[in-house]
């Protein structure tokens, strides 16, 4: 058996191009141009270009975006105003506050500050406890993303065994509520599980996000069953050049390519998704915020 390849970059492009046409639909009929704000502080490279592509991305499916770029040594009550004036601005429909902060800015605080409403990374405890119970609202974008190309790839997800390996606040647990709520029996394992490959092999869907390069093995996997990758570790690759390296997932992909049934490369699975679902979930937060129901086919 070879798996088939979930190609995250094409349903990402076709999820954009469904955006496009539900932001035209708001601004023709409800006078609404969903806008974006992304907040950046210092100068992290990985994080440059990741604001860069939002910001991209944001103007091609006719979004407003704003963009505010902020030095390194900016004060934590300087950025808690910034966001305050964010929170305030009615042209804004979503704020999202760039990870890594640097050290001397208290993190939690900052996404405490921003206005639920407009929480399109559903960072915020309010958002956090909407997904629990099943509210209306924001979902965290990567495990939105994941969701998305699980019900396009398998259909239904009901009856399935889920087994998410990873129990982090931005991937492990809001998945394991989505998949829930698909009725899914889901089990969140992680680095410390007793017979961890035992474990998975229980699985129909397994949702690596533990961030170990390739610490799932290609006979953890049941024959069959769909695998989603999240990991995005850069390892060496001598094989490319000295002091070259390569991206790969939690996954052993080429061994688990074997045995699975569906997978997601790493990259080109769900890395495309991530900023696709921040934009779904910015029309999402543009129509609330005016009394509107969500469109259904951006949401969870």
């Amino acid at each position: 058996m070879t798996a088939k390849i979930i190609d995250g970059k094409q349903f990402a492009e076709n999820l954009r191009g469904r955006i496009a046409e539900h932001v035209a639909r708001l601004k023709a009929e409800h006078g609404i141009t969903p806008g974006l704000a992304v907040v950046i502080v210092g100068e992290d490279p990985a994080s440059q270009v990741y604001v860069a592509n939002k910001a991209r991305q944001t103007a091609e499916v006719g979004m407003a975006s704003f963009k505010h770029e902020l030095p390194a040594d900016t004060s934590e009550a300087d950025l808690l105003t910034l966001v305050h004036r964010l929170n305030a601005d009615p042209a804004v429909h979503g704020i999202l506050v760039q990870m890594p902060l640097p050290k001397h800015i208290d993190a939690n605080k900052i996404i405490e500050a921003i206005y639920p409403a407009k929480d399109v990374d559903c960072f915020t405890p309010a958002n956090v406890g909407k997904v629990q119970i099943g509210l209306p609202g924001p979902v965290s974008c990567t495990p939105l993303g994941c969701l998305m190309l699980l019900r396009a790839e398998l259909g239904s997800l009901e009856g399935k065994h889920a087994v998410i390996v990873g129990r982090s606040n931005l991937v492990g647990k809001p998945m394991a509520q989505l998949l829930l709520r698909d009725n899914c029996t889901v089990t969140v394992a992680h680095s410390r599980t007793q017979n961890l490959p035992d474990v998975i092999r229980q699985a129909d869907i397994v949702v690596a996000a533990v961030g170990r390069p390739q610490m799932i093995k290609g006979d953890w996997i049941k024959p069959g069953a769909a695998v989603i990758d999240v990991g995005i570790n850069r390892i060496a690759a001598p094989e490319k050049g000295e002091g070259k390296t390569r991206l790969v997932g939690d996954v052993d992909t080429a061994a688990a390519s074997e045995v699975a049934g569906a997978i997601t490369p790493v990259p080109g699975g769900v890395g495309p998704m991530t900023i696709a679902c921040l934009l779904a979930n910015t029309v999402t937060t543009a129509s609330l915020i005016n009394g509107l129901i969500p469109p259904s086919d951006l949401t969870a």
